[in-house]
């Protein structure tokens, strides 16, 4: 079984088995705050390609414009909603739709913002563009309170300096190490963490 086909069976499953869940999401966003149920923003994909990921809007509308890409746990632009979906990750569930047009995997390198991509050296870079990004890999399962972590700083210098190295790391490893199995590894672990009822903050390395 090929990457790509598990990853469109998955995620038309999941779409599927899950579409109940999405609609409750869905209504609940439009009904907490003004604005789309949707957020999109650009994202770098395989081989340097943009596309537009899907999430559920977590913040106002118009979050962007008044402060950073990245958000710290105590971010005042997080909805009532929004701090409900980020706290299970039902934000990311719309990406199974990026999964289906052939955006993203379910497994793989998290896809970045351009500005931060910029700050990836071209060797290191070139390594996980190769690849699909997807909605979860070994760096999202160990920053998965990434969010608090910024909490302290609230700033792109300390996602640039600090986070972003130690997250490149598990990308190059996931891209060379890539199998069906660590995919299901990955899986699992995410599930397994995000059934956790308290989550440990991750630990920043030097």
């Amino acid at each position: 079984m090929t990457k790509r086909f598990f990853d469109i069976v998955a995620a038309s499953i999941g779409l599927v088995v899950l579409s109940p869940l999405l609609v409750v999401c869905a209504v609940y966003v439009k009904l907490d705050s003004k604005g789309p149920v949707f957020f999109r923003q650009i994202r770098v994909g395989l081989r340097g390609s943009t596309f537009r990921i899907h999430k559920f809007r977590t913040m106002v509308d118009n979050a962007e414009a008044g402060g950073e890409q990245i958000t710290a746990a105590r971010d005042v632009r997080i909805t009532e909603c929004g701090a409900i979906l980020r706290r299970y990750k039902l934000d990311e569930l719309p990406q199974l739709i990026d999964v289906l047009l052939g955006h993203m995997s379910l497994v793989g390198p998290r896809p970045e913002v351009p500005r931060f991509i910029a700050h990836v050296p071209e060797p290191v870079r070139s390594v996980i563009l190769s690849v699909r990004p997807g909605i979860t890999d070994m760096a999202s399962v160990h920053f998965r309170d990434e969010s608090a972590l910024l909490s302290g700083a609230n700033n792109a210098d300390y996602y640039i300096g600090v986070i972003l190295p130690q997250k490149l790391r598990y990308y190059v490893d996931y891209v060379n190490q890539q199998s069906f199995w660590l995919d299901m590894k990955i899986i699992l672990l995410t599930f397994g963490v995000l059934l956790q009822r308290t989550q440990p903050v991750a630990k920043v390395g030097k």
